[in-house]
């Protein structure tokens, strides 16, 4: 049997992960939403109930100032950082054709940097993919091959991309949080071209995570929008975790792994 590893994010207190431990999961993920405001002793502390655990911290922070980067890392030290920019831009003179950011050399250099201060501190990748239902070429493969020297894992995520190359994200310049499947048929083909471990995430709720781990096999399998709890208008409520559908997404982890 292959153990598939559940992770979950946006955990952002003690009590929270306390509840998420409770139900297995295995990454047990927060964000800092801020360079300006980047030490939250709740999250510190929650990081730290997860230490005294199997459960492993992944940190994904939404700046990468390398200073601000080291002085974070330095004041949490999780288990995983976990970076999610977009990496790809439209040429001006060829809207549409997406190619790896100018940025990208900085970010590599940052992850490198990161190694070296940090040994102990793994470091996941967010890996930019279509939606299920764009064609939109994203360069992923070569992204993959860029950033696997200096990466623990990758993690596909769905990035939505018009035919005119603009990027229409959630959280601007990072990619996550759209509740959308990521187009599975080019996740699988970044698992069969990588030996980096694999975090299917994009759109991954209990009723689909069973599917999409056996149709990509994946070293892992990430929830944050659709494991969210609800508004009285059926809107996920960011960083506010509904246990049952944490239980029953994990539960089908679980029977995906019992497959594999």
């Amino acid at each position: 049997m292959q153990k598939i590893i559940s992770q979950i994010y946006e955990i952002q207190t003690p009590a929270e992960a306390e509840l998420m431990i409770s139900a297995g999961v295995d990454h047990i993920g927060s964000v800092i939403v801020s360079a300006a405001d980047w030490k939250q002793e709740e999250i510190k502390q929650t990081i730290e109930r997860v230490a005294e655990t199997d459960a492993k911290s992944s940190l994904i922070l939404l700046f990468n100032t390398p200073d601000l980067v080291f002085a974070s890392l330095d004041y949490y030290r999780p288990d995983i950082v976990h970076f999610c920019e977009i990496l790809i831009e439209s040429p001006s003179d060829a809207p549409g054709r997406n190619i790896p950011a100018a940025g990208c050399s900085a970010l590599i250099h940052l992850q490198k940097q990161i190694k070296q201060k940090f040994p102990e501190i793994k470091i996941m990748r967010t890996i930019p993919l279509p939606d299920k239902n764009t064609a939109n070429g994203i360069p992923y493969l070569e992204l993959a091959e860029m950033f696997a020297p200096v990466s623990d894992y990758f993690l596909t995520d769905t990035l939505l991309v018009s035919h005119s190359g603009n990027s229409d994200q959630p959280v601007s310049g990072f990619v996550g949080i759209t509740g959308k499947t990521c187009d599975w048929n080019s996740a699988a083909r970044l698992v069969a071209a990588t030996d980096i471990p694999v975090v299917l995430a994009g759109g991954l709720s209990p009723e689909n995570v069973y599917a999409g781990i056996c149709s990509v096999r994946p070293a892992g399998a990430d929830s944050c929008t659709l494991t969210n709890l609800c508004d009285a208008d059926g809107r996920p409520v960011r960083f506010k975790k509904d246990l049952a559908k944490v239980k029953e997404f994990v539960d089908q982890v679980c029977r995906a792994s019992a497959r594999l």
